[in-house]
This record gives C-alpha cells, sequence and structure tokens, in this order.
C-alpha cells in the first residue's frame, strides 16, 4: 500500500463524519468484518496505532478480497470522533452514504489508487 496523503485522510474523515450523521456505518473491528463479509462494506477505515495490530491485520486482506477501498487513519482517537462516538474506533464501515453517495464514490476513486 502507498502512503495516502493527509488531504485525503481528512476529506475521508470528515465525509465519515457527515455519513456518520445521515447514513449508516459499522463501528469496531467484528462489525466491520461482518460488513465486509456480506458485501455491504463501501469503503473501510482502519486506525493504524490500535495494538496489537493483529486485531485489525486481517481487514485490509479481506478489503482487497472483496475490492473494497481501505483507508488506514493515523489514530483511533481521530477515527471514533470522525465516526461521532467519544472513544477510539479500531476501524469503521461505511454501509450507507445516504444523501452523501455522490461525494463517497469520489472518496473512494480516489483512496483505490493507493490501495
Amino acid at each position: 500500500m502507498s502512503e495516502i496523503p493527509e488531504e485525503l485522510i481528512e476529506d475521508s474523515l470528515k465525509l465519515l463524519n457527515i455519513i456518520a450523521d445521515t447514513g449508516r456505518i459499522k463501528k469496531g473491528t467484528n462489525e466491520v468484518t461482518k460488513a465486509l463479509e456480506r458485501g455491504t462494506a463501501l469503503i473501510i477505515y482502519i486506525a493504524a496505532d490500535i495494538n496489537p495490530a493483529e486485531i485489525t491485520r486481517h481487514l485490509p486482506i479481506l478489503a482487497a478480497e472483496k475490492n473494497v477501498a481501505y483507508l488506514m487513519v493515523p489514530t483511533s482517537e481521530r477515527l471514533g470522533k470522525s465516526a461521532g462516538i467519544e472513544v477510539g474506533a479500531a476501524s469503521v464501515a461505511i454501509v450507507d452514504a445516504a444523501s452523501s453517495d455522490g461525494e463517497l464514490k469520489s472518496i473512494v476513486e480516489r483512496v483505490k489508487q493507493f490501495n
């Protein structure tokens, strides 16, 4: 995976914050894994600072198998905040973008250039 530019991470997290209010997201590694396996995940976010790393290590592999864009976010705290929760999140999946579908498609195309 290539290094994703900070600007793209920022744009993606802003969109996640909007979709957390208007669409549907899944929070936590178990929920994200289920969304990938069921084919409902549109894009996934993975916190890079999770320890031990084994908790989320399977997600990029599964995302690649399912042809789902994934994005590494520097911290779980930043990911949780963007997902609208008060605690850190190891991973988040967008499963319904609602009215932000066009913006999400644009972000997904940009992220896939780095996956």
